[in-house]
């Protein structure tokens, strides 16, 4: 990776909320499974097990990175789907079965997936309730402890009144 890619990635990183690291993770994962899955086939054993060792570490860190005091049940699952996935990932290095890592890969496309659908979500209902006319409604941004996205598991909560 060159210096400026390196400077770009870590200006992403450290400017990033809470909610977009998480989807950079998951960029992380899917991107060295696929390495892995690649490796494999290919018979390069070296690739697979770095790209194996790195999504193992990131599926690690997604899951050391939940909040269950902010929401159990949601933890919880998230929790079961990343060790599912590093599992796999072990179960299908050991037995040096691309098919299980491709297993992998789509699992980690589609929470991927789904997070960034979250994310746009949320973003587009932020526009929205910036939008709304806090005179006639009274609508406040709680940016508090609480929220379920960025502040808390992840970002705000958008409260009305009135």
């Amino acid at each position: 990776m060159t210096q400026q890619a390196q400077e770009y990635l870590r200006t992403k990183v450290m400017t990033a909320s809470p909610a977009e690291l998480r989807l950079l993770l998951l960029d992380g994962a899917l991107r060295f499974a696929e390495q892995a899955r690649e490796g494999l086939e290919a018979r390069n054993f070296e690739q697979a097990y770095e790209g194996s060792r790195q999504c193992r570490a990131i599926l690690a860190e997604l899951t050391s990175g939940l909040r269950p005091e902010i929401d159990r049940e949601l933890c919880d699952r998230l929790s079961g789907l990343y060790t599912f996935l590093y599992t796999s990932l072990v179960d299908a290095m050991s037995d040096r079965d691309p098919k299980g890592l491709r297993r992998v890969v789509e699992l980690l496309a589609y929470e991927r997936e789904t997070w960034r659908l979250m994310l746009d979500k949320l973003a587009d209902e932020n526009v929205a309730a910036a939008g709304i006319d806090s005179g006639s409604v009274g609508a406040t941004v709680d940016p508090g402890p609480s929220s379920s996205v960025d502040g808390g598991l992840i970002g705000g909560r958008v409260h009305l009144s009135g």
